[in-house]
């Protein structure tokens, strides 16, 4: 018998069996009944693998975040000493058209919602810190410091 009759005739073996009725239903069951057994073993096979190839691998442990009681005892306002901070001084606000603003030449005069003599704003990062007079000494524009305003304020800027 040829290799070709002898797959034709298991061929015509299994779907006798299938068409057998019982006996197929049986056949398929303990097979796949075999095959779950062996994908079970399989598994187990591999996760006892692992466990042995790498016995230091543990579950990893969340620790408690618990903050210090203070400052480490090196810290001091030393270490802010080099931060560069932008300072801006405003003399003062005003709205103009787009026209205007093209229209601007030497000499113009720009008029601003401040009066002479009112306190100027000191911004540092963009956060009003302070307000005070504007002064000349040695042919140089100052600001004298009249007023330092809580970190609680907010401009309307910033609301």
């Amino acid at each position: 018998m040829s290799s070709t009759e002898e797959s034709q005739n298991q061929v015509a073996g299994e779907a006798s069996d299938a068409i057998g009725g019982q006996s197929g239903v049986d056949s398929v069951a303990t097979k796949a009944a075999k095959l779950l057994e062996d994908a079970e073993t399989a598994l187990n096979e591999l996760d006892s693998d692992k466990a042995a190839a790498n016995p230091a691998v543990k579950p990893f442990q969340l620790e408690d975040l618990v903050g210090h009681d203070g400052p480490p005892e090196k810290c001091s306002i030393d270490l802010l000493r080099d931060v560069d901070l932008d300072l801006k001084i405003e003399l003062g606000r005003t709205h103009m058209l787009l026209e205007d603003v093209l229209g601007l030449r030497r000499g113009s005069v720009v008029t601003l919602d401040k009066l002479a003599g009112d306190p100027v704003d000191l911004f540092v990062n963009g956060r009003l810190v302070a307000r005070g007079e504007i002064l000349v000494l040695n042919d140089n524009f100052c600001v004298r410091v009249a007023e330092l305003v809580g970190s609680d304020s907010l401009t309307e800027e910033q609301l």
